[in-house]
């Protein structure tokens, strides 16, 4: 059977992280069983994407980005879709999915992706008091009234149920994926060096994402600089991604001086594309010792490319990544990083080869992005199939979990 979905994102800008690359992984693997799909952005209206099957609603507020045509539209095409996706909380595309199908027979589901870890709570205490406020009046009765509420990992769910007392949702578990990386991996490795032509040198560890306080990078540069002094076969580190606060990456790059690290750690803005998988490809591992992350894009895409990937335990998915033996996983603090760094270093190359094979079956055993295309079908049918009591912290649905492990490509 044939379904029809409809996607909701607050903004398709590339720079969004997460939530775009699972609308942009998501979309056409539907496509390919068969399925139809359109997407909602509430960018601006002028901002030309150029597909039709995106349509774009343009906003009023630059934050919320509340959209005045947003509900009617809604409104107006519900009927042309099975079911509607909506990705993220807090802003307009939430509430307004509530406003026009509560009360109607088109199900709409919500992906948290991470909005609803406690950690938010706990760091910004001042912003979570301003999201109690909006809170019993928007986005509980949006969670309250989804036919599901899609959480990509138990991690997750766990988590999503300590930030606010007042919590009723039909939990479902549907995984994440990504799509194979495209194209030459040869071919793309070599752009990547000849645009950074000094990580030529040496093997170098990769952080690739957002520069952004949750990340840990603090605690990366000094756990580095700890366990890499004295070790002249350590590998450099790279820092790529882009950063919405300058004056914030200063105080890194100071830190990075200060500490000593110097020609060790490089710089490098945002990078896209057959650039970005040649950094992927290119890379000794992947390194992220974030204090929150709820999926990590990367982390997947790192993975994908057989790279192995040494993470914090606030990754949701390291219980899958530590067991399938594709990376190593600590604590979010100094110590914690000192450690993986020291197991990584200390780690012989027959050794790192396995991890290599062990971080690409990881990726085709649990994150490809058919198997997450298929539950979250699943997921619709559910809907589909029965009738919907009251919302509970219980989901009345049986957990959606990936199915039989596919045999590896390799």
């Amino acid at each position: 059977m044939s379904w029809r979905v409809l996607h909701v994102i607050r903004s398709l800008r590339p720079e969004t992280g997460g939530l775009v690359e699972a609308v942009r992984n998501l979309t056409p693997a539907l496509r390919e069983r068969g399925h139809e799909v359109k997407i909602v952005s509430l960018d601006p209206a002028d901002r030309g994407l150029g597909d039709p099957a995106i349509e774009v609603l343009g906003h009023a507020s630059h934050g919320y980005g509340y959209s005045p045509g947003y509900v009617p539209w809604l409104r107006a095409h519900r009927r042309e879709f099975d079911g509607v996706v909506v990705h993220g909380l807090w802003q307009y595309q939430s509430y307004g999915a509530w406003q026009a199908l509560r009360g109607t027979d088109t199900p709409y589901f919500v992906y948290c992706h991470g909005m609803l870890d406690p950690w938010f709570k706990r760091e910004y205490p001042f912003k979570h008091l301003k999201k109690w406020l909006y809170w019993p009046w928007a986005d509980y009765r949006v969670l309250r009234d989804a036919a599901g509420v899609c959480y990509t990992s138990e991690e997750e769910c766990r988590a999503a149920r300590r930030s606010f007392w007042l919590y009723r949702a039909r939990e479902q578990i549907v995984p994440l994926g990504i799509a194979p990386p495209p194209g030459d991996a040869a071919r793309q490795r070599e752009q990547f060096l000849a645009a950074h032509p000094a990580l030529r040198e040496r093997p170098f560890l990769l952080f690739l994402g957002r520069i952004h306080p949750k990340k840990g990078i603090e605690n990366l540069l000094a756990a580095y600089a700890a366990t890499a002094a004295g070790r002249p076969e350590a590998p450099a580190l790279a820092i790529v991604g882009p950063c919405a606060d300058a004056a914030y990456l200063g105080r890194l790059q100071a830190e990075a001086q200060r500490l000593g690290l110097g020609r060790a750690v490089h710089w490098i803005p945002m990078v896209t594309g057959d650039e970005k998988w040649g950094a992927l490809h290119a890379c000794e591992a992947f390194v992220l010792f974030s204090h929150q992350e709820n999926f990590g894009v990367a982390v997947v895409e790192a993975l994908a490319c057989g790279r192995p990937v040494l993470i914090s335990d606030r990754v949701n998915i390291w219980r899958e990544i530590a067991a399938d033996g594709a990376g190593f996983a600590g604590g979010d603090n100094r110590a914690s990083g000192e450690q993986i760094l020291a197991r990584w270093f200390a780690l012989p190359a027959a050794a790192r080869a396995e991890m290599n094979r062990a971080a690409r079956d990881c990726y085709l055993h649990r994150f490809a992005v058919a198997s997450a295309a298929d539950e979250l079908i699943r997921a619709l049918r559910h809907a589909a199939d029965r009738k919907l009591p009251v919302a509970t912290t219980r989901s009345p649905f049986p957990v959606v979990t990936p199915g039989p492990r596919p045999k590896s490509a390799d």
